[in-house]
């Protein structure tokens, strides 16, 4: 489920980043964007604003960017969508309660915390900008209109 909320933050964020600088987007717009109901989009946006990513407009405003695209990581989506979970990237199994269980357990463990490090580290080199130019680059069109001020 996690993972289905970070992608879906990031793509309601690329479409703020898209609409340009100062510009709202409605819910019921990024819902249309993103082929799924306003209330999923509502509930993500929600989590973006609690986490100073996204500021919104209450009524027929909208929601748009609360920083630059080059200041929001994709590892400041994932911390926003996943705030206050206790749950690890990769969960481990119950069983192995015997001393060789134990032992797999624990390297397990260790593993998989190793690969949620390099996880979250890979995240915070990625910032929105990164992907705009990327899309630029993948399509030649331009990753965003031309700024108003």
């Amino acid at each position: 489920m996690i993972a289905t909320r970070f992608a879906v933050a990031v793509h309601i964020l690329l479409l703020l980043a898209l609409a340009g600088e100062g510009a709202t987007v409605t819910s019921l717009r990024l819902a249309g964007r993103l082929r799924t109901n306003p209330v999923v989009i509502r509930r993500i946006t929600a989590q973006l604003a609690r986490a100073e990513l996204l500021r919104i407009r209450r009524g027929p405003g909208g929601a748009g960017l609360a920083r630059p695209a080059a200041a929001v990581t994709l590892a400041d989506i994932w911390h926003a969508v996943d705030a206050g979970s206790v749950r690890p990237l990769i969960p481990m199994h119950a069983g192995g309660g015997d001393a060789e269980g134990r032992r797999i357990h624990a390297t397990l463990s260790h593993a998989f915390a190793t690969t949620e490090k390099a996880f979250q580290a890979a995240l915070a080199d990625v910032t929105l900008a990164d992907l705009l130019q990327r899309m630029q680059q993948e399509t030649g069109a331009p990753a965003l209109p031309a700024s108003r001020s």
